[in-house]
């Protein structure tokens, strides 16, 4: 468990120092006087976060967890005990199926949200293009547009495995990066595929 939490935690810590990279490079060039006229955006489909009939079927079974910081729900396995919850970051679980992993970040109002989306996306394509992920999306849940992706088989099947998903959203006049994922080790992601997607596409995502 503490395994998994820590590698969970590590995958938070890079990302985010990944986007303070971004954010620096994004500031300086919107510090200039000439903007560009135009902006590479990507034309790949948009994928709704729909479940299959397996996965609504442990959806309907779940339980409403709410996080109360900030409005989003989700639904889970019953038996999936709250481990910590504040305002910033959320972390449900249990050891033996895996833990669902929420993290919010704060950015500036003037941050270039669709542009560091997209980075992330082309970002997460190289990556897949190197066998580190399985499957990259633009994925829609409750109408926010993210990205997600979900990890190859780690080298060692003992160390975590996850599936993740980031997107902005304006709330309470914030623009919010989300960062949440659901994890396990890698010899038992497969068998919680459905439970996971079921997780993060029964996401509630209130705005404005």
């Amino acid at each position: 468990m503490k395994l998994l939490l820590s590698g969970g935690i590590l995958l938070f810590v890079m990302t985010m120092c990944g986007l303070g990279e971004r954010l620096e490079k994004l500031r300086g060039s919107s510090d200039t006087n000439t903007a560009p006229t135009t902006e590479k955006r990507s034309t790949s489909t948009v994928k709704q976060a729909d479940m299959t009939p397996s996965q609504q079927a442990i959806a309907d079974k779940g339980v409403e967890i709410a996080w109360a910081e900030q409005g989003i729900k989700w639904k889970v396995p019953e038996n999936w005990p709250k481990m910590d919850v504040g305002k910033d970051s959320l972390n449900y679980g249990a050891p033996a199926e895996g833990f669902l992993i929420a993290s919010i970040s704060v950015m500036p109002s003037s941050f270039p949200a669709e542009t560091s989306l997209d980075a992330t996306y082309q970002s997460a394509l190289e990556q897949m293009k190197q066998g580190k992920y399985e499957e990259v999306n633009w994925l829609e849940i409750d109408g926010v547009k993210g990205v997600e992706w979900v990890e190859a088989m780690p080298e060692d099947k003992d160390g975590p495995r996850r599936h993740q998903w980031i997107a902005f959203r304006n709330y309470q006049g914030q623009n919010q990066q989300l960062n949440i994922m659901v994890s396990t080790k890698g010899s038992n992601f497969d068998n919680q595929k459905d439970t996971f997607a079921a997780i993060l596409y029964s996401m509630q995502i209130p705005k404005g």
